[in-house]
């Protein structure tokens, strides 16, 4: 386990990751080339790649996320861009999306109707 301060350190670094992650995923579809770029330098922050993404099952990248330190809040966030990747034509990530909530409701022991939404959304897309 991490000392409270590198926690908070560590904490910090997947906030600033995940806030620059959610604005190059809000654009315009198809991705072009320079914003795959930035994606993938910003998912090497987390050790992963769109390949990794996509040959990832979904109990491993759960895995992966909880031992890079990922809170409640950050899976939920993480999700979210997945979701929000999948509008790409080429990449679908719902069924990633939809175990991250699924896990974050299981786990959590809080039922949250925020993330209850958005498990019902994520399967209405599939």
């Amino acid at each position: 386990m991490l000392n409270k301060g590198l926690r908070d350190e560590e904490k910090i670094r997947i906030d600033n990751v995940l806030k620059t992650l959610r604005t190059l995923v809000f654009v315009p579809y198809p991705l072009n080339h320079l914003q795959k770029s930035d994606l993938e330098d910003l998912l090497k922050e987390f050790g992963l790649n769109f390949e990794s993404l996509i040959n990832y099952s979904n109990e491993d990248l759960i895995t992966l996320l909880m031992r890079l330190h990922f809170d409640w809040e950050h899976l939920e966030q993480f999700a979210d861009i997945l979701l929000e990747l999948s509008k790409d034509e080429n990449y679908n990530f719902t069924d990633k999306a939809l175990a991250i909530y699924q896990y974050i409701q299981q786990e959590s022991k809080v039922f949250s109707f925020g993330i209850n939404a958005k498990i019902a959304s994520a399967k209405a897309k599939k």
